[in-house]
């Protein structure tokens, strides 16, 4: 009788715990239709209170002109990395993703997001990354940074760390990181470390505690970044083809006609000297851009790459 009274017992907690599993997957489900009037802006970010202003602006730019569509509210969810964000795409949380190429790319892997426009800041939308070192350096080419030392930015960084990486590896050299730019890495090895500002790159170059640096052609013409008594001591090694400088994204589920709704707004925005303000605090975005056939391949490309660095390097 205990024993039939146990199994009478375990039977009704499994029952109950089947119940709040069933009841835990309908919440997302539900909240989402109840919030189906909302528009939410997401961007990764380590400091949440500075960008909550630049993102609002655009936010309260567009959702008085989606109302045709059901959107009568907006709001801005931070996340703290890409995990996090391609968390909130998956559950609905996010609606619409600003990001870097490198980042916008690790979201469509992660989360079936799809890129929606490119974004043009301070009237560019391209732009590569550039491998220098000192004029008296030995390496004068990618191939002649094997045995050598690298300065990169962070992990975050497209143009500083994600595409360096890519063309270290399409280049069949083999990156090595390091305990800090007084190591040296393996003879047949690209060692790299983390300089954490673009500044720092081009000081540890130029005072030769690095063999060479990678960054943004925006940043190498950047007399605040790259000072032309540095540069002149400076030479380029290499350029790689361009990519976008920023995508916007949305998940894979948003309705249809709000996603052709924001992707029409943004479009737009440019001409509309109501927006003039909103995109100049959206990060300096001068106008927002179709997808055109050059930058589909680029985020492809950019996309095997980091599928590559994660599963090489990382």
């Amino acid at each position: 009788m205990k024993g039939a009274g146990r199994s009478s017992s375990m039977r009704a907690w499994v029952r109950s715990l089947c119940c709040l599993l069933l009841l835990a997957a309908s919440v997302p489900a539900a909240r989402a239709a109840e919030d189906a009037h909302v528009l939410v802006l997401g961007r990764i970010s380590d400091d949440p209170r500075a960008h909550y202003d630049q993102l609002k602006a655009l936010l309260d730019y567009v959702v008085p002109r989606m109302r045709e569509v059901g959107i009568t509210e907006g709001r801005v969810l931070m996340a703290r990395d890409p995990q996090q964000m391609a968390s909130y795409l998956r559950r609905g949380r996010v609606d619409w993703v600003t990001e870097t190429a490198s980042t916008a790319v690790q979201l469509q892997q992660r989360a079936d997001a799809r890129p929606l426009l490119l974004t043009e800041r301070n009237g560019v939308s391209r732009y590569h990354t550039v491998f220098f070192a000192h004029r008296d350096s030995p390496v004068r080419d990618l191939p002649g940074l094997r045995g050598h030392t690298l300065a990169l930015q962070s992990t975050a960084s497209t143009s500083a760390y994600m595409v360096p990486m890519t063309t270290l590896l399409d280049a069949g050299l083999k990156p090595e990181i390091l305990l800090g730019p007084g190591d040296r890495p393996a003879p047949d090895r690209v060692g790299y470390v983390f300089a954490r500002t673009e500044a720092n790159i081009a000081v540890w170059v130029q005072k030769r505690m690095v063999d060479a640096g990678a960054l943004s052609s925006l940043d190498w013409n950047d007399p605040q970044r790259m000072p032309p008594a540095f540069k002149a001591d400076l030479q380029v090694v290499h350029e790689t083809p361009a990519y976008p400088r920023a995508v916007e994204l949305v998940r894979d589920d948003l309705p249809a006609p709000v996603e052709a709704r924001l992707r029409e707004v943004l479009l737009q925005a440019a001409a509309d000297p109501e927006a003039g303000q909103a995109l100049h605090l959206f990060f300096n975005t001068s106008r927002f851009l179709p997808l055109d056939e050059d930058s589909r391949q680029a985020l492809a490309e950019l996309r095997d790459g980091v599928a590559r660095v994660r599963a090489e390097v990382e």
